[in-house]
């Protein structure tokens, strides 16, 4: 229906679908698969929940992106987006975790190919310095993309 509707990409995995709806790992890497191999590109949502990313607990990132990648034979129509909400350090820790795994898990030319996003809050008064840092490729935008804001938000990697 998506490609129906013209769209070339899809959002798969969100924190509503995982949380609300149960969708497990496993479904939304068939649904990655399934989208590839219809011709679509992917934004895949990432996250763990606050009291595991208060714990320090990032395994469930990996976990995730593992499920994914089991599904991918083209990782160029995959994006990754780590939708916590979190500080600027905290995404970029993350964020360079998530690469380092990429690299011992899948291969180096994934790592330095695959964009990884930051999903959680983007506000004009953070898109500067969230943009910043070297690991955060982009944003994936809810709420603040209806806002005034937006312009400082899309002009912030500039």
């Amino acid at each position: 229906m998506i490609k129906d509707c013209g769209a070339t990409w899809v959002v798969l995995g969100h924190l509503e679908r995982r949380h609300v709806f149960g969708e497990s790992d496993k479904l939304i890497g068939q649904k990655v698969a399934h989208a590839l191999s219809e011709g679509l590109g992917v934004i895949t949502c990432i996250r763990e929940k606050l009291d595991e990313r208060e714990a320090g607990i990032t395994e469930v990132v990996f976990e995730q992106t593992k499920v994914i990648a089991d599904n991918v034979k083209d990782r160029n129509k995959v994006v990754l987006a780590y939708e916590p909400t979190a500080t600027p350090q905290k995404a970029q820790e993350v964020h360079e975790k998530l690469r380092g795994w990429l690299k011992s898990n899948i291969f180096d030319a994934v790592t330095q190919s695959t964009h990884i996003i930051y999903g959680g809050s983007v506000m004009g008064a953070t898109c500067k310095e969230l943009a910043s840092q070297p690991d955060v490729d982009g944003f994936f935008m809810g709420g603040a993309s209806l806002k005034p804001e937006f312009v400082d938000i899309i002009n912030a990697k500039q």
